[in-house]
């Protein structure tokens, strides 16, 4: 979650509060990329029921889309909208434009489901049953995967891999050759899931070199810096 306060500056100061094990570190990624002033504050989850603390419940992808619109000139996180001498018009959007926008999207309304249902399989087949139990939450968590999560794992993976393939110019991120917000807001759910899914680079390797990519970003590494500094630790998990 994020809010601007108030301040006498040109520019407003971005307070961001920041969840352990969530997806608001693709924000402090954000901010770092866009070099704006920020007051990190510092949530944990709950240690017995791992729920989020009240305040922390917001929208990435819509702070996301906030912070680009006032704060992205001078940087490509943004891509051009219009090709050039059609501003305005109705199909004249650049290709780059497109994908971000479907990609703003797709992150949370698509593959983010998903990971979500994996961690909620995950927590069936390690919950505290008796011993006696035990085989037959490990085998209501093993349909969930091979009957559900599997195959739709494996459609949204090669889907992506074809688009990286596809990518216009030539680029290695999704919408071009450029980095840009729908890139980092994507970032969560491959670099949280991607022990868990089935994602190896002998299967995958544009889309698995493309997360290494993502997560050598300087601003990324900043991000996971600024964190280690101020809580001791840093870990990425859905």
């Amino acid at each position: 979650m994020a809010s601007t306060a108030p301040t006498t500056l040109e520019k407003p100061i971005v307070v961001l509060y920041w969840l352990e094990k969530s997806r608001s570190q693709r924000i402090l990624w954000l901010l770092e990329e866009l070099k704006v002033d920020y007051e990190l504050k510092i949530f944990h989850r709950n240690p017995k029921t791992h729920l989020a603390p009240p305040r922390t419940q917001a929208k990435s992808g819509f702070i996301t889309e906030y912070l680009l619109e006032h704060f992205a000139d001078g940087t490509t996180l943004l891509p051009k909208r219009y090709k050039e001498g059609q501003e305005g018009k109705v199909g004249c959007e650049t290709e780059e434009w497109m994908r971000y926008k479907f990609y703003m999207h797709y992150a949370e309304g698509s593959l983010m489901t998903f990971m979500v249902l994996a961690l909620v399989a995950g927590q069936i087949k390690s919950s505290p049953v008796p011993f006696f139990i035990k085989p037959i939450t490990g085998g209501v968590a093993g349909k969930i995967h091979s009957n559900f999560l599997d195959p739709n794992f494996i459609t949204h993976f090669n889907f992506l891999e074809e688009q990286l393939t596809s990518s216009p110019g030539g680029g290695k991120y999704l919408c071009g050759p450029n980095l840009t917000g729908a890139d980092i807001l994507l970032s969560f759910p491959l670099l949280a899931g991607r022990s868990r899914t089935g994602l190896t680079k002998e299967k995958y390797p544009k889309l698995y070199d493309y997360i290494d990519r993502m997560e050598a970003e300087p601003g990324y590494k900043k991000s996971v810096a600024k964190i280690i500094e101020i809580d001791g630790k840093f870990e990425i998990t859905v």
